[in-house]
């Protein structure tokens, strides 16, 4: 049942409904205030520093990851010959 709004039609809010939704108003504005507030604040620090150890650090440990990769995949290639080999043998039988 559609229920159709005109000049006539009748309106009714609680004050309970009334009350809440200005706090939900109030609460959703002030959060955004707040938010807008610590953006501005967050603009102004200072960048911070990424020291030279930490640097080092994390270029290390990218680079061992890089060679554990390389020899993963090396092992893969040896199983995969392995396995072709073992496949040539079990045709030419």
């Amino acid at each position: 049942m559609a229920t159709e709004v005109s000049k006539d039609s009748k309106f009714t809010l609680s004050l309970e409904t009334a009350a809440s939704i200005a706090v939900t108003i109030a609460l959703v504005v002030g959060m955004w205030y707040s938010l807008q507030a610590e953006i501005e604040l967050a603009k102004e620090l200072p960048e911070p520093e990424v020291s030279r150890m930490e640097y080092d650090l994390k270029d290390q440990m990218i680079r061992d990851s890089i060679l554990n990769t390389e020899d993963k995949v090396d092992s893969v290639k040896d199983d995969t010959r392995m396995i072709q080999e073992t496949l040539l043998d079990m045709n030419n039988k």
